[in-house]
């Protein structure tokens, strides 16, 4: 499985961002792909989750009302639409993928492919 995300950048609070994760390599056409984020000295968060078959999306608390995750019509890339930013939304952001996950339950622990990460930073 090969991820790629980007997009990230420097925005103002208040401001909009959407990331990109070129995805491929998925061994079956179900397969999950979700969004992650990391703070300098705080753990992975998980935000979204998006399935391949149905469209189907979960979000975490912290990305709820705000970020909006999205596939287009390929399913190769899945977008995250982030509005309303915050300086604490500032971190790298990562997209995952795993196959014949569904996105419910804990599903932000069941990704197992990682791409490389795009910074997101929010100034106040």
């Amino acid at each position: 499985v090969q991820l790629q995300a980007s997009g990230g950048g420097l925005v103002q609070a208040g401001g909009s961002l959407r990331l990109s994760c070129a995805a491929s390599g998925f061994a079956f056409d179900d397969y999950a792909i979700g969004w992650f984020r990391q703070a300098p000295g705080k753990e992975r968060e998980g935000l979204s989750c998006i399935s391949s078959t149905d469209g189907r999306t979960a979000y975490r608390k912290s990305a709820l009302g705000r970020f909006t995750t999205s596939s287009d019509n390929a399913k190769t890339t899945v977008y995250l639409e982030m509005n309303s930013l915050k300086p604490e939304d500032t971190a790298v952001y990562y997209c995952a993928g795993e196959d014949l996950l569904l996105c419910e339950g804990n599903w932000w622990s069941g990704f197992s492919s990682w791409g490389q990460g795009t910074q997101v930073t929010v100034s106040s």
